[in-house]
Formats: C-alpha cells, sequence, structure tokens
C-alpha cells in the first residue's frame, strides 16, 4: 500500500487559471451573505476580486488580517454550511462560488513568498500567558503581539498546533502544513512557546496570575465522553480522537494496528474522520453508527458523503448497549435501535443489531480532561468555561476561548475567532486604545 497516495490531498488545489475562472463567477455582492456567515468576518468578496485581478498578495492579505489561521480554514472549514451555503449563487444555481478552494489557493500561494507581513507592535512592558497553542492560544497570542505585548504560550504537547497538528484527518492537512503554518504565525516576533507545559501539573493558575498581567486558556478538549455499556473495557475499544492523533503523528503507517471490522459510535466530523481513515488504512468493513437520523449528524451532508464515497457504512437509529468479547478483546457490539418518542426523548425500541468489531471507536463528544477541569480554579458547567461576552471567565483577568468554552460551535474558524476577540478584551481591559 501506497500511503502517500492514500492520504493524498482530498481536495485538488486550484491553478491561477482554475481560481481566475471560479473568482468571476462571484458576484462581489455589496451587502455579502458569506461575509456575515463566516465567524472571523472575512471580507470574499474583496479577495475573490483581487484573485480575479491578479493580486495574490492583496487577497491573502485579506484573508490573514480577518483570520490568521485562514490557510488551515480553507482545508478544514465546512463551508458548505457556512459561507458557501450563504453564497447568492447557492441560493439560485444551488452552485455556490468555490470560495474553500479560493482562499486555499490566495494563502497557499502567498506562503510560498515566505514574506512575513505582520510585526510585533511597539512593546508596551505587558506580558501575557497563553496556555495551550491550538487555534484559539494562537490566534489571541498572534493577536496579542500585533499589539505590542510579550507572549509566552504554554503547551502540554511536543509541539504546537493543537487540533490542526494532531487531530485533523492527514488527507485534510497534506504536507506539513500545519507546522508550516505554526511557523508563520509565531514569525509575527513576541511569542515564546513553552512546550511540555502542563496546567495542574508543572504550571499552576496562581503562578501564572502572579508574574503576568493577564492569562488566556484554550486549552480545547482532551477527555472524552464514555459509552456507559459493557465491555467497553475490552481492548479495541478506542478514543476516536486519540487514534486520529496518532495516526497524524505516526511515521510508519503499517505499523497502525487496523482491524477488519470496525464500528465508530457517534455522528460528527470526528467519527467521520476516523471512519474514512480506517478504511484508507485497509480495514474492510466500516461502520458509522448513530443515534439519531443523517440531519441530525454533527457531520455536514458533504462530510456524510465523503464518508460513504470512500466505503463507509452509516447505519443510523441505533445505539450500543454492549460489547462482547473473548480473551480480553473486542469482537463484537450489540446496537438497539432506537426511536423518537411524543416527548422528544430518544428511546431503544427493544430490537438489536450485532455486527463484527475487533476496533470500535469512541466519537460522541469530548469533555475538558479532569486533571485540567480541577486546576483551573474558575467556573465550570457542564464540561465547559463559563464566559462573559468578553470572553472573560468567573476569574477577573482569565479569558478563555475555543472548544474548552460555552459559546459557539467547536471549530478551527470559532476558535481563531474568539482567540483574537479574548486579545482586544484583554488589551481593553489593561488600557490599551482600540485598533481592532
Amino acid at each position: 500500500m501506497k500511503y502517500d497516495e492514500v492520504f493524498c490531498d482530498i481536495n485538488k488545489p486550484f491553478d491561477l487559471k482554475n481560481a481566475q475562472v471560479e473568482a468571476n463567477r462571484c458576484y462581489y455582492c455589496y451587502d455579502a451573505p458569506c461575509i456575515e456567515a463566516c465567524p472571523t468576518a472575512i471580507d470574499i468578496p474583496s479577495f475573490i476580486r483581487k484573485i480575479s485581478n491578479e493580486n495574490i498578495r492583496g487577497a491573502a492579505m485579506d484573508i490573514l488580517s480577518a483570520n490568521i489561521m485562514g490557510g488551515t480554514c480553507a482545508r478544514a472549514c465546512p463551508v458548505e454550511t457556512l459561507c458557501q451555503q450563504a453564497c447568492v449563487r447557492e441560493k439560485s444555481e444551488k452552485q455556490p462560488v468555490a470560495i474553500g478552494l479560493l482562499q486555499r489557493f490566495a494563502t497557499d500561494q502567498f506562503f510560498k513568498t515566505g514574506e512575513q507581513p505582520f510585526k510585533q507592535g511597539p512593546l508596551n512592558g505587558k506580558k501575557i500567558a497563553v496556555v495551550g497553542a491550538g487555534p484559539a492560544g494562537l490566534s489571541c497570542a498572534h493577536k496579542l503581539a500585533t499589539l505590542g505585548y510579550q507572549i509566552t504560550i504554554f503547551e502540554a504537547r511536543e509541539k504546537p498546533g493543537g487540533l490542526n497538528e494532531y487531530g485533523l484527518a492527514p488527507y485534510k492537512m497534506t504536507d506539513g502544513f500545519a507546522q508550516k503554518e505554526v511557523d508563520f504565525i509565531l514569525g509575527v516576533g513576541g511569542i515564546e512557546v513553552r512546550n511540555n507545559s502542563i496546567l495542574g501539573k508543572n504550571i499552576s493558575l496562581s503562578e501564572l496570575q502572579k508574574n503576568f498581567a493577564a492569562v488566556f486558556i484554550g486549552l480545547g478538549l482532551g477527555g472524552v465522553n464514555a459509552l456507559n455499556v459493557p465491555g467497553e473495557e475490552l481492548s479495541g475499544v478506542l478514543d476516536a480522537a486519540k487514534y486520529i492523533e496518532k495516526i497524524r503523528q505516526s511515521r510508519s503507517f503499517s505499523d497502525l494496528a487496523v482491524g477488519r471490522h470496525i464500528v465508530v459510535i457517534g455522528g460528527g466530523n470526528t467519527a467521520v474522520d476516523i471512519a474514512i481513515q480506517m478504511k484508507k488504512l485497509g480495514a474492510e468493513f466500516v461502520t458509522i453508527a448513530y443515534r439519531r437520523g443523517f440531519a441530525q449528524m454533527g457531520a455536514t451532508h458533504h462530510e456524510q458523503e465523503l464518508a460513504q464515497t470512500n466505503g463507509v457504512l452509516i447505519q443510523t437509529w441505533v445505539q450500543p448497549v454492549q460489547i462482547n468479547g473473548q480473551a480480553g478483546k473486542a469482537q463484537e457490539i450489540k446496537l438497539e435501535y432506537t426511536q423518537l418518542n411524543p416527548d422528544g426523548k430518544l428511546s431503544g425500541n427493544g430490537q438489536f443489531l450485532t455486527l463484527k468489531a475487533d476496533q470500535i471507536f469512541k466519537a460522541i463528544g469530548q469533555t475538558l480532561e479532569k486533571e485540567s477541569s480541577l486546576s483551573l480554579g474558575v467556573k465550570i458547567s457542564d464540561g465547559k468555561i463559563q464566559v462573559n461576552q468578553d470572553l472573560e471567565t468567573s476569574v477577573p483577568g482569565i479569558f478563555a476561548g475555543g472548544d474548552c468554552i460555552a459559546l459557539g460551535e467547536d471549530l478551527t474558524v470559532t476558535s481563531v475567532q474568539q482567540g483574537k476577540l479574548a486579545a482586544l478584551a484583554i488589551h481593553k481591559k489593561l488600557g490599551g486604545k482600540s485598533n481592532g
């Protein structure tokens, strides 16, 4: 098996000719609904017009000034439910302008130049701590650096990047792009990254409060929800997010354990990502089992189609009730068919389905890791940090953003925006002048 072909880029990028043809389909709306639909409010008509005029640098600056991770978001953003769904051509023709591919074209071409257009602002003598080097933390750090702060990022892992580096499927993030983007972001200057720094172990929140003018928490969600069914402890029952990380960091895919019969429990993008990856790695039968219908799946219609065209079966209206095995290893999973009751609640209907399964992946949502939540000292509800409209936690001077907070969808683009907004809120709280 040629793994470089198996995990090749899932979307063929545009060249200049294709980009210009597609750009010329845009109506360049004055009151563009696509801008409203973008969490980072990129001026989409402006950057697309610049592509049509071969002003690629200008297009990239439109994107990166609003979204410093515009390159990753062009690859991983669910554009079919955001900007492209709002596109006027989608409403009239069911064929929206390919905004995501155009955004990728502009940012990729710009990164090839090696230019660093962002610089650290005049130093104001204040230092900020950022916990977590994922999309929210990096976005916050970058914005604060441009405002003249010295930033120290405390990252638990060996490499920065968070979900972009460890959690996105390799066919979405090819050619080491995640680290190239991190290098670009850190190139602004004034940002130090301390890897292997774990909150609650070798750093504490009280210590950070004492040594820094403000703290931003962008931990993401490292804990996984349990199935709470008999047999969950058997070998072969795995956390989907952690296995995706293992795939992303693997130097030799041939060393990965790949079952013949695989069942993925869940209906979001993580479920789709692990299902497709295991199929690409050689699994013979891969089934996604979801407790509700296709319309309720967290994975977009595009992602669902992607799974199905890659040979993944999606079984809806089923929930796990038991995992059976021998010698401590999973061999099959028993699922109960579900139904929606008049009161709106879901329940089993007493009919069952049993599937062979030597690997079962849990992809039913994530929460803050227990160690992190115990060491935070901020208000947490339903497994997420509570923040106000300024993204400040219950502890003054401590801000948070990204998947770990209870605002917005758990998307990279949302995390980037929250990191940026938190940076502006920190700047305002510390007496800085607003410059957006």
